[in-house]
């Protein structure tokens, strides 16, 4: 019988060490290890820039998470994601998310342009619009994020994959924000699952890390072995440490910031200081009865306001707020608000009114306090 994603966690997907009996995973710091007389590796590590004893069982607990054959750690969530479009050829030809993280956004399109890709950029939440795109023979790969960051539309998986696999596409999902406990992507026929492993997976606001997993052993995946080789972008050890011990309070933590989201979310609806609540958990949402089919065990902890009065009342909001961190990043287990128009650039299509707040573990009741009385 399978684990359970609790119990998974919980034991940190790694057996006990027979030498020491450590429940807990050492860091091994050691960048190569010594073959035997006949030159044969003790273990599948032998120097850090492939495989490091650290990063192996982090990797292995979100590969079985996941429900992939495989996962790889990476650097950082940007490492992860341009690795992917680092395999691809000049002439192939690419969709991907109009509203998206705007720093792979900023790239992506440079990259494609740099490097003779076809890009285009739709609402991959709309079926017809990854339809229209769809160009058989030449698309290589449709990348969504579920949800989209800061917007938090919800695409639909399965039926994304359907279109692209009839075209002869693959399937890539940046699920950061929904994670596993949400979202198992794999199983909805995704081909790729990527993760910024700084946010929810670490959890804790210190380590930068990213992570890919696939659903399976195949060529493409061995490209992308072969990127993180020779880019060179690995995760270091203590960096592993950190994402491997976050993981094993994921299912709680995520949860606790999801319900807490939900409340928040459901608080605010209707306020008379918002223009709209951004949240897929509410009936409203234009994509609610997608994300319900597709998510499991909640909504995910992330949503965002549109305040009244446009980008100058969204910032005097985000200035009186006193339980919320004014700060970049989120899935941590304390409670931030960005102003994301401020730190993106000019042509962003982020709305200048609209605030991102990651929901951390503080008492729910409180965070409502204080946006009611920011809002005030």
């Amino acid at each position: 019988m399978g684990r359970s994603i609790d119990t998974l966690l919980a034991h940190g997907g790694a057996a006990i060490d027979a030498a020491y009996g450590e429940v807990v995973p050492p860091i091994h710091v050691s960048t190569t290890y010594a073959r035997d007389a006949a030159y044969r590796l003790p273990s599948k590590a032998g120097y850090t820039r492939d495989d490091n004893p650290t990063t192996l069982p982090a990797e292995a607990l979100l590969a079985a998470l996941e429900g992939g054959a495989e996962a790889m750690m990476f650097g950082s969530g940007m490492a992860a994601a341009t690795a992917v479009f680092l395999t691809l050829a000049p002439g192939d030809h690419v969709i991907a998310p109009r509203m998206m993280y705007w720093g792979l956004r900023g790239w992506l399109v440079e990259h494609c342009r740099r490097f003779g890709l076809g890009l285009d950029l739709v609402e991959t939440h709309d079926l017809d619009a990854v339809r229209a795109a769809l160009r058989p023979g030449a698309t290589r790969l449709v990348w969504l994020e579920v949800p989209a960051n800061p917007t938090w539309d919800v695409a639909d998986v399965a039926a994304v994959a359907e279109l692209a696999r009839a075209a002869g596409a693959r399937v890539g999902v940046d699920a950061t924000a929904a994670t596993p406990v949400h979202l198992r992507a794999l199983a909805l026929g995704a081909d790729l699952v990527m993760h910024s492993a700084t946010k929810y997976l670490n959890g804790h606001s210190d380590a930068l890390a990213g992570a890919l997993v696939t659903a399976a052993c195949d060529e493409a995946w061995q490209r992308l072995r072969t990127q993180r080789h020779d880019g060179g972008a690995v995760l270091g050890p203590f960096e592993a440490y950190l994402v491997h011990r976050g993981m094993r309070t994921l299912a709680v933590r995520v949860r606790r910031q999801s319900a807490s989201a939900l409340a928040i979310a459901t608080a605010l609806e209707g306020h008379a200081g918002l223009e709209a609540v951004l949240y897929p958990g509410l009936p409203a949402h234009p994509q609610h009865a997608v994300a319900a089919r597709q998510f499991t065990d909640g909504f995910g902890g992330m949503l965002s306001l549109r305040v009244r009065g446009g980008a100058e009342a969204a910032l005097a909001v985000a200035g009186r707020l006193r339980c919320f961190a004014r700060a970049t990043s989120l899935g941590g287990v304390e409670s931030l608000v960005e102003h994301r128009a401020t730190v993106e650039p000019p042509d962003s299509p982020v709305p200048r009114d609209l605030l991102r707040l990651s929901i951390g573990l503080e008492d729910p009741g409180e965070l409502i306090d204080d946006l009611r009385a920011a809002l005030a």
